[in-house]
């Protein structure tokens, strides 16, 4: 953290905001001992219990026998550098949030930042008040975070004791199942573009996508879910604007369903009208064939997206894999851009790259004009997003 500015401003335990609960607890790591004294006396001073590190090898070993809700780690560092530190400990935690921050910010290191999960990724000098108020933000996600993993291993245990009660949560999903679509728009054109459709089910207990499908993995019925989801936009497709496109979402063990490859049928009637979405959040290297089955979802008439680029971990190796008509900036890089450079550089390189190999960008997530016209400054013409509406039945329509 050579030459972070901190500020000696007396800012109070208050602006934690953790009351009640245990102190959180931070690591700083950082091969500079006054960084250290520094950082040190910042987070005690706001009610934070603190360890340093002085290396990346040290901040492992105590990571070792100690836990933390957050990391703050400078990126250059002599043993083991800031990227290392945070591969290590995600290989065993996926959930404790990384602050980076560096006085040599470069775009592969940002890249490699974001794929690997880091909460932030910080630009020195970096003020005391943006730094506590960083890392707080970070204490309180973290601490969510474990809940919402703890939860999922109570279901997890309860889902092996209720079997039944699980088929029956399901199969009232699959009969309430409905599908929403939010329209993407080309901002130069001011016209809708294209519809994403989106699953949803008025079974109450199942009304998160994310907890259904998580059920549906549990119950070993991914496959007849993808059935169902993809009957339901067959249903839809006629009534969408004939300009526009239609994306729809594909489970990675829809990729391995050969009812989706057939010629007749299904949602092949409409592929010349229809995006088939990849999530980069799957695991691409783990679908047998990939490559070949791709290849005959074209063969068909089907464009296919990568979805979510930039929110996982295969990164722009998606790009590889899928050679995808589309690429779907991931709302993580979007939120807030106007005030990250970091984010802006991430943003202009992936437009920048999807301009040279003939693949169209599609910016998600924006909710503000600011967003939207840095985005478009960048590069991105199609967007979508709360701005210009939120998913409903049918085809809604836009706000410009």
């Amino acid at each position: 953290m050579h030459g972070m500015t901190i500020h000696e401003v007396p800012l109070g335990k208050a602006r934690v905001g953790v009351e009640g609960a245990d102190m959180p607890s931070v690591l700083v790591v950082d091969d500079e001992p006054a960084v250290v004294r520094m950082s040190e006396r910042l987070f005690a001073r706001n009610g934070f219990r603190v360890m340093v590190a002085h290396g990346g090898q040290e901040a492992i070993e105590l990571t070792d026998t100690n836990t933390f809700d957050a990391i703050v780690s400078d990126l250059d560092m002599p043993d083991v550098d800031g990227r290392a530190l945070l591969r290590a400990i995600r290989a065993r935690d996926l959930d404790i949030p990384f602050v980076f921050l560096t006085g040599s910010p470069d775009l592969q290191s940002a890249i490699d930042a974001v794929e690997y999960g880091a909460y932030r990724y910080l630009i020195k000098p970096v003020p005391q008040e943006e730094l506590l108020d960083v890392v707080t933000r970070a204490v309180r996600w973290h601490r969510l975070a474990v809940v919402r993993r703890e939860a999922a291993d109570e279901l997890e245990g309860k889902a092996s004791s209720d079997r039944a009660g699980l088929d029956a949560r399901f199969a009232s999903a699959l009969d309430k199942l409905w599908i929403a679509s939010q329209p993407i728009v080309s901002w130069q054109d001011q016209k809708v573009i294209a519809y994403e459709t989106l699953v949803r089910t008025d079974e109450a207990t199942l009304r998160n996508p994310v907890d259904l499908f998580d059920v549906a993995e549990r119950l070993g019925r991914t496959e007849e879910l993808g059935r169902a989801i993809r009957g339901l936009v067959v249903e839809l497709i006629p009534r969408a604007p004939e300009s526009a496109m239609v994306f729809v979402n594909l489970h990675p063990n829809d990729l391995a369903d050969e009812e989706l490859f057939e010629c007749e049928g299904g949602l092949a009637p409409f592929a010349s009208r229809i995006v088939l979405e990849i999530t980069e959040r799957a695991a691409l290297d783990q679908i047998r064939g990939l490559r070949t089955r791709i290849e005959r979802l074209r063969a068909i008439g089907y464009r296919i997206a990568v979805d979510d680029l930039g929110a996982g971990y295969a990164g722009l190796s998606s790009f590889a894999a899928l050679e995808p008509d589309v690429v779907k900036a991931d709302m993580s890089l979007v939120r807030g851009i106007e005030s990250s450079a970091v984010k802006r550089k991430l943003v202009s390189a992936i437009a920048a790259l999807s301009k040279d190999l003939g693949i169209k960008l599609v910016a998600e997530g924006i909710e503000t004009p600011a967003e939207r016209d840095c985005i478009v400054s960048l590069g991105a013409d199609a967007l979508q997003g709360y701005l210009f509406a939120r998913p409903d039945r049918g085809f809604p329509a836009a706000c410009y």
